[in-house]
């Protein structure tokens, strides 16, 4: 078993997953950077030696029960334990202007697919990490959310949470109550799982509208390293929690 600390970032190949991995990186972790196209995240992992970082890449299709357990097997086989998972690989779904999902117009075939990967995904990958994550003196897990799935906040006319999304929004809301339940039943074992929003991020998810995605990663990256006996449960901003 590697002495070195290990990070899986899921969707790490580019935009905000790839500055978490980077981040991480700096800080000294051996980054596994998750991408469904492994010559993408090849081409990643070049780039993450190049700036100093150590990182190999894990092909990974977190909609795919073969894909995520193969993906447990070769972290196993590079070092022993995960010491860091990070949740980050999403869709929002087809859109319309402004990026408007209309609940009266939904398509269930896109809320399916949605749900697969932003929930199922993460409760997929989750799942055949933890045995490797028990192995960790201090095990992090971090489900990258967003402010969309406050249920308070998209309830109160008084706050601008953006367009009705009415197939993505709702799968960042499950999320947030799977974090919750991954937490009370992971109390006391070490393990300390939060919901990080990063806000709107510049990547080709959000058609390069937003902040930076180096500035973007900071939440996740400050969840992902909380000491022992940190938040666990919670839902984070920059700011701080966000309400449910």
């Amino acid at each position: 078993m590697s002495d070195k600390q290990t990070a899986l970032v899921t969707g790490a190949n580019k935009g905000l997953g790839y500055e978490i991995a980077a981040g991480l990186g700096a800080l000294g972790y051996r980054v596994a950077v998750g991408a469904r196209d492994k010559a993408r995240g090849e081409a990643a992992v070049k780039t993450l030696y190049a700036a100093g970082a150590d990182a190999f890449v894990v092909p990974l299709d977190v909609t795919s029960d073969r894909s995520v357990t193969e993906a447990a097997e070769l972290i196993e086989r590079q070092g022993g334990r995960l010491d860091v998972l990070v949740n980050n690989a999403g869709i929002s779904g087809p859109t319309g202007p402004g990026w408007a999902q209309d609940p009266t117009t939904l398509d269930l075939d896109v809320v399916r697919a949605v749900v697969d990967t932003n929930v199922y995904g993460v409760i997929r990958v989750t799942n055949a990490m933890l045995p490797l994550l028990r192995r960790s003196a201090s095990p992090r897990i971090v489900n990258i959310s967003s402010s969309v799935g406050s249920v308070t906040w998209q309830a109160d006319p008084d706050v601008n949470v953006g367009p009705i999304m009415a197939a993505y929004s709702p799968t960042k809301s499950y999320l947030n109550a799977v974090t919750v339940h991954y937490a009370r039943q992971l109390a006391g074992t070490g393990i300390l799982i939060n919901a990080a929003c990063p806000g709107l991020v510049a990547t080709d998810f959000t058609g390069r509208q937003g902040r930076p995605a180096r500035e973007a990663a900071a939440v996740a990256i400050r969840l992902a390293t909380l000491p022992d006996g940190g938040p666990t449960g919670s839902f984070y901003n920059d700011d701080g929690v966000i309400p449910w």
